[in-house]
């Protein structure tokens, strides 16, 4: 295994970082360009963390399943006959074959090397020729159970047996994705966006969580929604972004007769995002996905009124795909090759005490989360 960053090496991350973001450095750049640090991530934040997997509507039947990554770990997601939903490792218990794939429906699961099958609830059912084992424990074979949540009709995983439950570690975030979306039980899968960016995870984090940027990077965005409404806010492991909606004539996609009005976005530790665009009823779940220390995959999950979007929403897809996207992805690629030079390894946060657009406060509250993940490592 790869060796992971020093207690010395974490000290010089946070060097010049302070709690109060007003007096605050950023964290240095070296854990966006240093591989040992993605490792520590794997460990200490992606496998401690609670990930998205899909809406609810993916796993509403008997026997439905959904199978996921989790830097690394295959997990796969279920509703059992019983009804229940359960998640395990996606991994036989005879040679660790994978079980599942993609997503689907089926009674049992069947490892596809040597057809062991289990139940939906991780028991083995059945092993060939293992009537003529000696000691055979079937018990001991059950599949390895992962801690799964339905969340304002979205499900997460977390492979920490000891993480508290989402619900509880997210505070009032579901009342306010309740309030602002109301109907996203109701929503169905209309389409997926995805990106390869030439940038650290962190990197494309951080442009996501602020707007300092927009009104000279994102010319249409700004004139999409009322940037002097614009307010964020941070809370424990999530941060909201919220706008109400220009409803004049605007550069990015027209609004007219939208019934939603407003621009709400939701940052989840450590990479998903919660949207509320305006238009018609819809919401998007957006996922950064390290693929190595540089390297990192978006997938943005659309989920709309009708499962085919109509042309106001192909407008505003296209949009996002052709326009607000290919802006971001310049953005931080160019920040990261500026991460690989010496000119810069930290800088300071821009603050706006009312917590407007224009502030970086968000971001600092990101990074305060990234240095305790750094920190609970020394400790462990």
């Amino acid at each position: 295994m790869q060796q992971l960053p020093t207690e010395q090496d974490i000290r010089q991350i946070g060097r010049g970082f302070d709690p109060d973001p007003a007096r605050s450095s950023s964290i240095d750049t070296r854990c966006y360009v240093d591989p040992r640090f993605l490792q520590l991530e794997r460990e200490q934040v992606f496998w401690r963390s609670w990930q998205f997997v899909c809406h609810a509507e993916a796993l509403r039947e008997a026997g439905s399943y959904v199978t996921a990554d989790v830097q690394g770990r295959s997990i796969a997601a279920l509703r059992g006959h019983d009804g229940q939903l359960r998640a395990f490792y996606n991994v036989c218990k005879h040679r660790g074959h994978e079980l599942l794939s993609g997503s689907g429906k089926t009674r049992m699961i069947t490892c596809p090397y040597h057809a062991w099958t289990y139940q939906a609830d991780g028991q083995l059912r059945a092993a060939r020729g293992s009537e003529k084992i000696v000691g055979f424990d079937r018990q001991a074979c059950r599949l390895d159970a992962v801690q799964i949540e339905e969340f304002c009709s979205l499900i997460f995983v977390n492979l920490d047996p000891q993480a508290a439950p989402l619900a509880e570690q997210s505070g009032s975030l579901a009342d306010e994705l309740n309030s602002y979306a109301p109907d996203l039980s109701r929503l169905t899968f209309a389409h997926r966006l995805t990106y390869t960016i030439k940038a650290n995870w962190k990197s494309v984090v951080d442009n996501f969580l602020e707007c300092y940027h927009c009104d000279v990077a994102h010319k249409d965005f700004v004139t999409l929604v009322d940037m002097d409404s614009y307010k964020v806010q941070t809370h424990g492991i999530w941060s909201s972004h919220m706008a109400r909606a220009g409803l004049t004539e605007n550069k990015a996609y027209s609004v007219e007769n939208a019934t939603v009005t407003d621009h709400a976005v939701w940052f989840l530790w450590p990479n998903t995002t919660l949207m509320r665009y305006p238009g018609r009823g819809n919401f998007m779940v957006w996922k950064f996905i390290p693929l190595g220390p540089e390297e990192t995959y978006e997938e943005f999950d659309i989920f709309l009124e009708d499962d085919t979007p109509n042309e106001a929403e192909r407008e505003a897809l296209r949009f996002i795909d052709e326009v607000l996207q290919p802006e971001d992805i310049a953005l931080v690629e160019s920040v990261q090759r500026g991460m690989n030079t010496p000119a810069f390894n930290s800088g300071r946060y821009m603050v706006d005490p009312q917590g407007s657009g224009q502030s970086e406060h968000a971001v600092h509250h990101f990074h305060g989360l990234i240095l305790d993940a750094y920190r609970r490592a020394c400790e462990s």
